[in-house]
């Protein structure tokens, strides 16, 4: 097989074990001091015009803030002295500190190039204890689009400003119960150059009727009713990896990983999860993020096929005679859905041929109990779904779906009026699989959760995949 070669192509075997050993991953992005002295220059030059631009457009106002403004004394008024006072002396700092920014970017743009791809943090360490592979263990997976970026930027998705919402999220995020033998991975990406009570299944649960105003197309007829999505309130309390995307803000990255560390003691991308008689047991895990604009669904399309074969290249140079691979996942906002007739090419990728999405029965056809997980980011501050209590009861109904999630598009990102099917939302965050055999695959769980209300635009995805001996 030649190197970088897409594996499997419709094979799904495992790796063709490496003659020389793994390539341990390193635990800072560069390896000369030289050149993380550079970058660290780099960056303090970037940071007055970076500064200054994102306190600029922080002066954008949430529809929440809005609201606050319109109740409060004088709230209009004290916004527009804002804007009024604080405007122009943001842009007169940023327009002072081009230089600095042109010469951050002519030394910062180069010394990427040799940035490690591949990151290692180690909170706590334990060595890999036996697995008796005649029991079978469960596995559990969470992706989540948390949208911190700088406070500026996220205001364009009607989020507030990123240094509080890092800290509640990372508040939500830590699990409710762990075990003592819990030895659980996250992985925060992507970044620049740089490689969750839980009770959803997808037959969990009862319907929560809402007052919710339900479209006027909802008035015809009614048809069967649809299956209940498998929705949870909380973050699973055992989830062992934990898939971040859009933790772009350098000071939210580290408070993440400060309180998350607590239960996620590895911030990773090789997995390995015990040993056996003939070698080790691994995991693979891919966490992306791919190209937002809805017309751009080539550039989804040729990034699809990169990552896979970055995914194939990081497990030939990771794997070893005799190891077995417990799970082969990728995770992450693939900016792209199942339903819209505008994303009919990414529908159709090699992806789907080689990994398993549990929430899809084909191109253009999901599951009937999966749903969106892009928000109405315009919404998110209704009280509907204010809380995570509150959001799970409003998407357990097709018309708080049909209001509080984005709805299928067209290719030029507008909305299609004409969908025929039900509201179901645009599941744009993926967590698939492929077995790798002998060991055995199945889905145990699938869960669309909710504890990020009114933190993020998007739903986190939970997997829980039960691996096992396979069939005799």
């Amino acid at each position: 097989m030649e190197p970088g070669a897409v594996e499997g192509e419709g094979a799904g075997g495992a790796p063709a074990p490496s003659a020389r050993p793994a390539t341990p991953l390193p635990e800072a992005p560069f390896r000369s001091p030289a050149l993380a002295a550079l970058d660290a220059v780099a960056r303090a030059l970037l940071a007055p015009g970076s500064w200054a631009l994102d306190r600029l457009l922080d002066l954008r106002p949430t529809t929440a803030e809005r609201e606050r403004r319109r109740r409060g004394p004088c709230g209009w008024c004290r916004g527009c002295a804002a804007w009024a006072l604080a405007g122009p002396v943001l842009a007169a700092l940023l327009l002072l500190s081009l230089p600095l920014t042109a010469l951050g970017l002519l030394l910062w743009l180069p010394l990427q190039a040799a940035r490690s791809p591949f990151l290692y943090q180690r909170t706590a360490a334990a060595p890999a204890e036996p697995w008796d592979l005649r029991q079978p263990r469960t596995f559990t997976f969470v992706s989540a689009n948390l949208c911190l970026l700088p406070s500026g930027l996220a205001k364009f998705s009607n989020l507030g400003r990123t240094p509080q919402r890092a800290a509640d999220i990372a508040r939500r995020l830590v699990p409710t119960t762990s075990g003592p033998d819990s030895d659980r991975a996250g992985l925060v990406g992507p970044r620049p150059r740089r490689a969750s009570g839980y009770g959803g299944t997808v037959r969990a649960g009862r319907s929560v009727a809402l007052d919710v105003a339900e479209p006027e197309a909802a008035a015809e007829e009614p048809g069967p009713p649809e299956p209940e999505p498998p929705l949870s309130e909380r973050f699973p309390p055992d989830a062992d990896v934990l898939c971040l995307q859009e933790v772009f803000d350098g000071a939210a990255a580290a408070r993440l990983r400060r309180r998350l560390g607590r239960a996620f003691p590895h911030v990773i991308s090789e997995v390995q999860l015990g040993s056996a008689r003939r070698g080790r047991i691994v995991g693979y895990l891919g966490c992306t993020h791919l190209q937002a604009p809805a017309g751009d669904g080539a550039v989804r399309d040729a990034q699809l096929r990169l990552a896979l074969r970055w995914l194939q290249r990081f497990q030939q140079e990771q794997a070893r005679g005799g190891d077995l691979v417990a799970f082969d996942v990728l995770c992450g906002d693939l900016n792209f859905d199942n339903c819209s007739r505008g994303d009919q090419l990414n529908q159709r990728h090699q992806l789907f041929e080689l990994y398993q999405d549990p929430c899809r029965q084909g191109p253009g056809q999901d599951e009937p109990w999966a749903i969106g997980t892009l928000l109405n980011y315009l919404e998110i501050y209704e009280e509907p779904v204010s809380t995570p209590e509150k959001m799970k009861r409003t998407l357990s109904t097709p018309g708080g779906r049909c209001r509080f999630l984005a709805g299928p598009i067209l290719a030029s990102g507008h909305p299609d009026t004409a969908f025929p099917g039900p509201c179901r939302g645009r599941r744009v965050d993926y967590a698939v699989f492929r077995p790798r055999p002998p060991l055995r695959t199945d889905v145990a769980a699938v869960s669309f959760i909710t504890c990020l209300a009114t933190c993020s635009d998007h739903l986190p995805v939970a997997l829980s995949l039960h691996v096992g001996p396979g069939a005799p």
